[in-house]
């Protein structure tokens, strides 16, 4: 058995499909089968039923997943560990949406380092699907981001609530505004958008992630809704400028975990995180 086979079915396990897990892996739809195929019959079991709307484990296959997931674990934390210093103890793998790394993570990774010297810490940018699939390969420890799915073994707990606000390089903008920027917040956010303007065109600049909104705006001029976390240094530089009688707009973050990790490291962790959550909640 190698890791590839492992991943693969992780893939196919975290996503229902055996095209979309060939997809997210750059290889061919014949590979992602030729790998089950062997590892089913290594195992002597089989781990998929394949149907229509896709693939779904067997009982076999559901026994499987805790091990492929420690496989995987095990061969990432060994090339990580491996090369470490010997006055760290553990590894501890984060992964969030960009707008998580600003202000938020990096105080606490600020608090980890003062209470956990000896762990190491490595901080990834992603986006929920690929933070999520990470979290099912068990290639990452703890997932922070606004729209999680939930999946079996995983722990999806709520943090905070960002506030959004619509901000512009104007001080006088008026609204709506042809140069604004849609950043995709997710469907919540969207669903709130088109219901507080109904009428408004659909926008001619759209980004997924709000530092990009940021760069283009600060470059072009315009307007683009923020976290408030984000735009109040901006605004209290007087850079940009919050956009008068237009709504704010809640986004939910959450973290996301290993149900049965368990370990003191990743439980200061979350500790820490709850901490944070709670110093900006209030």
């Amino acid at each position: 058995m190698d890791t590839e086979q492992a991943r693969t079915f992780l893939a196919i396990a975290a996503h229902g499909s055996f095209l979309e897990a060939a997809k997210r892996l750059y290889v061919t739809q014949s590979t992602v089968s030729a790998r089950v195929r062997s590892l089913e019959e290594e195992l002597g079991s089989r781990l998929f039923v394949r149907n229509r709307s896709g693939a779904s484990l067997t009982p076999a296959g559901r026994r499987f997943l805790g091990h492929a997931k420690n496989l995987i674990l095990t061969v990432e934390q060994a090339r990580h560990d491996v090369g470490l210093p010997e006055r760290y103890r553990a590894t501890l793998r984060v992964g969030g949406r960009i707008a998580l790394w600003e202000g938020f993570l990096p105080s606490w990774v600020d608090w980890m380092r003062e209470r956990a010297p000896d762990v190491s810490l490595r901080g990834e940018i992603g986006f929920e699907e690929d933070l999520m699939r990470r979290l099912v390969e068990g290639t990452l420890d703890i997932g922070l981001m606004y729209t999680p799915s939930h999946s079996p073994g995983l722990v999806v707990e709520h943090l905070f609530d960002d506030t959004l606000v619509l901000v512009s390089t104007h001080q006088a903008a008026t609204w709506p505004d042809e140069n604004y920027v849609y950043v995709d917040w997710g469907p919540g956010f969207y669903a709130k958008h088109a219901s507080s303007f109904p009428n408004m065109e659909a926008p001619a600049q759209v980004v997924n992630i709000g530092w990009l909104g940021v760069q283009l705006i600060v470059a072009n001029g315009g307007s683009c809704y923020l976290p408030e976390r984000m735009a109040r240094p901006l605004t209290e530089s007087g850079r940009m400028f919050r956009v008068s009688d237009t709504p704010a707009f809640s986004l939910p973050a959450y973290m996301v975990y290993t149900h049965d990790a368990g370990g003191e490291v990743q439980a200061l962790a979350l500790a820490g995180l709850r901490d944070l959550a709670a110093a900006v909640r209030t």
